[in-house]
This record gives structure tokens, C-alpha cells and sequence, in this order.
């Protein structure tokens, strides 16, 4: 798909952070004390994507480091582009290793190929346990129920996905949310001009699967005015 077929996106809503933030945080707990979490991070790499996997380069520190006291995070990088290219790498556990692998992605114009990525957390937690499933991408061109499918498989497993969804395309919005709710995660626009927003998104869910709910409320306390109207909200129930 074309840039000429993106519509250039808003800033995701108060509510709408606070909502993604707000059904993160009331996810059942995912990890056991003295295990490390396990992450994979996926992303759409077709042409489109250019700009946003380079502002994804820059800030995927930041998910490792505020893990470490958790007992720290292992992320296994997982993308598509071209004509059916789909790759994974191997779990990694420094900030360092996740980086270089994303630097040697070139974005290149093709398809979506959602399916794969929810066909490959299948695969992995079968191998051994997941705790949450990440995906940024700014469409969908597949079936949708087979995908649906997929959610409903993975939320029986017990892996939620979180999409971050770039723009505004309507296609993507209903099924990123469907996938969500069946998957028992949760689904949130955010602006590509923001680094900061898609930064403090991918830090909160990657506490969540280094350390579980309680975790991430701990971490939300000091971060900022959308994260602690969230805390608010919560104790507000």
C-alpha cells in the first residue's frame, strides 16, 4: 500500500490512552516471580513503515531498562515486508542486541502479514511461555477471520496482544480492536510525530510482561500526567 493510501494520523485521544492504559492494567497478572518476561515485538516493515521503525530504533532501549529490577526482559524481534518475507530473530535479553538487529531492517513495499505473526506466538509459547504479544503496523490486508481465529487462540493461551496502530485507517482500527478483545489485550492509535508517546506504550507493556499488573501500576506512578490519571482511575474502582 501506497502513502497515498494512508491518511495522515491524529493524536490519539485522552481517553483513548487512557483507555489502552486502563485495560492493560486490568489484565491478569502474566509472570511468576524469578522468571524473566518474554516479550515478542513485532512490526509492520513494508514501505510505509520507514519512519516509524526508525523512531522504534531509538526508543526500544528504554522497554529493557525499565525491566531490569523486575528481573529483567527477554524480546524477540519479529517483522514482514516485501513480497511474503517474514522473519524472527532470536530471543535477546540486552538493549544492544535488540538494536542491531532492527538497523539491519530496510522497509520494503508489500502486504500485510498479520496472520503470520499470530501464527508465530502460537508457535513460540508452545515451545515454552509468552507473556505478551506487541504489534505496530498502519493496516490490514487479510482475512479477517482468520485472524480472529488466531486471537481467540492466542487469548486462550493466554497472550495478550497490544496493537499500536499508526493513522487512522478504519479497516485496521475494527480489526486491531477485535484482535485485541479476543486476545484478552488492548488496542491504541498513536501519533508517529510522538516518539515520546510510543516510548512511555512500549515501556508499559514491557513491564507488564517482566513483572505482571502490580508492576506496571508501580511504574505508572512515576511517569506522566496521562499514565497517572490512569493510576487514578484505577483506584477510583
Amino acid at each position: 500500500m501506497t502513502n497515498n493510501d494512508k491518511q495522515i494520523s491524529k493524536l490519539s485521544s485522552k481517553s483513548e490512552l487512557e483507555s489502552f492504559l486502563t485495560k492493560l492494567a486490568a489484565t491478569a497478572v502474566v509472570n511468576t516471580l524469578g522468571q524473566r518476561g518474554r516479550l515478542i515485538f513485532s512490526m509492520d516493515a513494508t514501505a510505509s513503515r520507514e519512519p516509524t521503525w526508525n523512531h522504534a530504533c531509538h526508543i526500544q532501549g528504554q522497554m529493557f531498562e525499565e525491566t531490569t529490577a523486575l528481573g529483567g526482559l527477554d524480546i524477540q524481534l519479529c517483522y514482514y515486508r516485501g513480497y511474503g518475507e517474514f522473519n524472527s530473530s532470536a530471543w535477546l535479553s540486552r538493549s544492544d542486541d535488540l538494536l542491531s538487529q532492527m538497523t539491519s531492517v530496510h522497509c520494503l513495499g508489500g502486504h500485510t502479514q498479520i496472520e503470520k505473526v499470530l501464527k508465530h506466538a502460537i508457535k513460540e509459547t508452545q515451545q515454552q511461555k509468552i507473556n505478551a504479544l506487541v504489534f505496530v503496523g498502519d493496516c490490514m490486508e487479510e482475512d479477517a477471520d482468520k485472524l480472529f481465529q488466531l486471537a481467540g487462540e492466542l487469548g486462550i493461551l493466554g497472550i495478550p496482544v497490544f496493537l499500536f496502530q499508526e493513522g487512522n485507517d478504519l479497516i485496521a482500527e475494527r480489526s486491531f480492536r477485535q484482535i485485541a478483545r479476543l486476545s484478552n489485550g488492548a488496542y491504541c492509535r498513536f501519533d508517529a510525530a510522538s516518539a515520546q508517546q510510543l516510548k512511555d506504550l512500549l515501556s508499559a507493556v514491557a513491564v507488564y510482561a517482566a513483572g505482571g499488573r502490580k508492576a506496571l501500576e508501580n511504574y505508572s506512578k512515576h511517569k506522566g500526567e496521562k499514565v497517572l490519571q490512569l493510576i487514578h482511575q484505577i483506584k477510583g474502582r
